[in-house]
């Protein structure tokens, strides 16, 4: 497995396979507004879109993004978000989210990023196990509703000092 920067024609793909993993986790329904926004999250060229892959199979993918005045939750130039972290259901337990969020967290370093963001759903136990085997902890202070009934829980990590 490789960690790389997906290619312009692996976007239909990618976002598929962000759809297919939130679906399998009961996270949305097929005709949901943020199944609408997960197939086009990168596909504008705003922030770096990541993928696991073994061959040309796709195992995985997450955002990188760096804050801007349209960011969810990264507040200034020297924040950056984690945006739409999906593994494929069939590639569980095999540390294809481990690759990809070290991935993200050297891609930051490089870009002199310091502090990575995110939000998340409290059922989303997998990513947070994630996140928090990582080094992310949570940040409650910047918890948010982005629509009503929808409760986002916010993780950081300080990248460098």
């Amino acid at each position: 497995m490789i960690v790389r920067r997906a290619l312009p024609e692996e976007m239909s793909a990618v976002s598929e396979l962000r759809v297919t993993a939130y679906l399998a986790d009961g996270l949305l329904g097929a005709s949901s507004e943020y199944a609408r926004t997960l197939r086009l999250l990168g596909a504008d060229g705003t922030g770096e879109v990541l993928v696991a892959a073994e061959g040309d199979t796709l195992l995985g993918t997450i955002m990188f993004e760096p804050w801007s005045p349209d960011s969810e939750v990264a507040r200034s130039a020297d924040e950056a978000e984690i945006r739409a972290f999906a593994v494929a259901p069939r590639a569980r337990g095999l540390g294809v989210g481990r690759a990809l969020v070290n991935a993200l967290v050297e891609r930051a370093r490089e870009e002199g990023v310091v502090r990575i963001v995110l939000s998340t759903l409290p059922r989303m136990r997998a990513a947070q196990f994630v996140y928090r085997a990582r080094g992310f902890g949570r940040a409650p202070e910047r918890d948010w509703t982005p629509v009503p009934g929808v409760d986002l829980q916010v993780y950081e990590l300080k990248v460098k000092e």
